[in-house]
């Protein structure tokens, strides 16, 4: 990492002295976060302990723009504390998170290539994963098309493999999908914004004869927002077809949600989502569990992350019935959001007699203080009430506490900026 950062100050200081003609930021990022996961992801087992430890984000931001080309380049390590030894030599917990270019060709069109973030609308099917400290970012060709301030088409084009090698070998699926290939279109109407998502995409495996084969999933679907005063609203309905490993695919999903801010410093909201399921005596062969694919999906469904974040995909889905009751004044804020979960589709017991849907209650309490312009210490404390059924899906013990607690320090200093003089 020493060696990125010489790197690019290096470089800061060749374009400041040698380019008049140029915008260019330097920024970085440091974030330590200490968390105790006591029945994190999954109910604790009975009389078990749970964990605790700090993990650390650093970054190193490289932007610039010159002409009709932009730049942009994040380093990153991600590291928990005490994972290497203090008298170590060698980390390799450095990585490019992005790095990517893009040819303005137009003030209306241009094109945006290599690694990097793709993020659209709230997150749902397209997000950064901006909690986990590594995060998420994609290898892929961006067309940007903009012909009005307020209405932008992208088209988007990605296709992986896991080397350069002469021959055609299976890839490993390492990113998710061997290709993908989207258009997303976001127009402003007023108080209205509407969002279409066409999105393509592709896993390669081994078919019956052991012959290569890419199956392809489609996931379609509008979202609308509304925001009037004091009021705001949004809705999706998302829908998927195709094939998914030569099994057909035919889920759906819907939500939304209400904001009304009460005065400056209170605000409150409601919202549902639903993501269709699978019932566990379903001997159909057909998908008919939603995948939210590349979503950034702590942001939903309770930030005690027992659903869709690396875990409960082809499951009984879901639906998630919240509230959320939010205060912010000068530099505090906080929020409480409770959530009632149940399946969407028919859990059973041991005994193979239907259980109740209810799968229990999550209530996430987050609070923020903004120390400087560039500190912000963020902290939260969660706990999940669960049920008989959730214990089932789940395993665990539901009468065990299960909770989670996390402090948080972000600094985001600005360490170089230069624009010219007009």
């Amino acid at each position: 990492m020493k060696k990125f950062t010489l790197l690019l100050f290096a470089l800061a200081t060749l374009f400041v002295t040698n380019i008049s003609a140029q915008n260019f930021d330097l920024s970085a990022e440091v974030r330590p976060r200490f968390e105790s996961k006591h029945g994190y992801k999954t109910l604790l087992p009975t009389g078990a302990d749970g964990a605790n430890f700090i993990s650390q984000r650093t970054r190193l931001n490289f932007k610039f723009q010159q002409d009709k080309i932009k730049f942009g380049m994040t380093l990153q390590n991600v590291r928990v504390w005490g994972d290497v030894s203090t008298l170590s030599s060698n980390d390799n917990a450095n990585s490019f998170h992005e790095a990517w270019a893009e040819a303005i060709l137009s003030d209306k069109v241009s094109m945006k290539m290599g690694r990097q973030e793709i993020v659209y609308d709230d997150h749902r099917i397209f997000g950064n994963v901006g909690w986990a400290q590594q995060a998420r970012s994609h290898d892929a060709f961006i067309f940007k098309y903009t012909p009005k301030a307020d209405q932008r088409l992208d088209i988007g084009l990605a296709l992986n493999a896991d080397g350069q090698g002469g021959l055609d070998a299976l890839y490993s699926n390492a990113a998710g999908y061997k290709a993908l290939q989207y258009a997303w279109y976001h127009g402003k109407f007023d108080k209205l914004g509407l969002s279409v998502l066409l999105l393509n995409t592709g896993i390669e495996y081994l078919d019956e004869k052991e012959e290569q084969t890419v199956d392809y999933m489609q996931t379609i679907g509008p979202r609308f927002t509304y925001k009037s005063g004091a009021f705001s609203a949004n809705a999706a309905a998302y829908f998927q077809t195709g094939k998914r490993v030569n099994l057909d695919v035919s889920a759906a999903y819907f939500a939304g949600n209400l904001g009304y801010k009460v005065s400056d410093n209170f605000s409150i909201g409601a919202g549902m989502e639903y993501l269709s399921g699978k019932d566990q005596n379903d001997a159909d062969t057909d998908v008919k569990s939603f995948a939210p694919l590349f979503g950034t999906n702590h942001k939903f469904n309770g930030w005690m992350d027992y659903f869709y974040v690396g875990n409960h995909g082809g499951s009984v889905g879901l639906t998630d019935i919240n509230a959320t009751l939010g205060y912010k004044k000068d530099k505090f804020s906080a929020k409480l959001i409770p959530h009632f979960f149940s399946a969407a589709a028919d859990v059973y017991d041991d005994t193979n007699q239907k259980m109740d849907s209810n799968l229990g209650t999550e209530v996430d309490f987050t609070m923020g203080y903004k120390i400087a312009n560039n500190i912000t210490m963020k902290a939260g404390y969660s706990m999940m009430f669960a049920t008989d059924t959730m214990q089932a899906l789940k395993g665990g013990d539901k009468d065990e506490t299960n909770t989670w607690g996390w402090v948080m320090f972000v600094f985001k200093p600005k360490l170089f900026s230069y624009s010219p003089k007009q």
